[in-house]
């Protein structure tokens, strides 16, 4: 349903707002790193190209940003008002300066990939997941974008699934809840 390219710019959109937001992950409060984590935090969430330094911890905070603004993205999608997160979307466009250009790596083919205004890692990946983002919202898509529904967690997930039914960051979520639903109907029996 996503091109390879757009699927690699969702997946980080959802590692940067799950790694760099705070707020509730798998029934616990989650705090995002700070200093020094943080720029650990933005080297685990984001793919590995085959040459990568160590993040800048100014770029770190810049993707910080761009993931607090991302996670209104996801919740505006969730609660149902594509209009808010379109809003919050062309800001982040308009912010990073997305623009679109054909680049290839050696032996790779032509690859359409959104630059930021001033090329910089953090606005490249801003812009990169904005436009990714925008795709999937900008299309039939959207639907696929949303927040767990998990009690006690809003971690974010993009659905592959073929049938689209998706409601869980992740299967541990999925089985807590499950768990849960089956201790309260095994109480109401008793």
């Amino acid at each position: 349903m996503f091109d390879s390219h757009v699927s690699v710019l969702l997946n980080a959109a959802v590692a940067l707002v799950n790694a760099l937001t705070d707020g509730h992950a798998r029934g616990k409060p989650y705090s995002a790193p700070r200093g020094a984590e943080l720029d650990a935090a933005v080297q685990a969430a984001l793919p590995r190209p085959r040459a990568r330094r160590a993040i800048e911890h100014e770029q770190a905070v810049h993707l910080a940003r761009t993931a607090r603004e991302m996670r209104e993205v996801f919740e505006a999608v969730s609660a149902g008002s594509t209009d808010e997160a379109a809003e919050a979307l062309n800001a982040l466009l308009l912010s990073s300066g997305a623009r679109p250009q054909l680049d290839r790596a050696d032996g790779e083919p032509w690859q359409l990939h959104f630059h930021g205004r001033d090329d910089s890692f953090a606005v490249g990946w801003s812009a990169g997941c904005a436009t990714g983002l925008a795709i999937a919202i900008g299309s039939s898509l959207a639907g696929r974008i949303g927040v767990c529904q998990a009690t006690r967690c809003d971690r974010v997930y993009v659905d592959t699934s073929r049938n689209a039914a998706r409601q869980f960051c992740s299967t541990a979520c999925q089985n807590r809840t499950k768990a849960a639903a089956f201790r309260a109907r095994r109480a109401v029996r008793r």
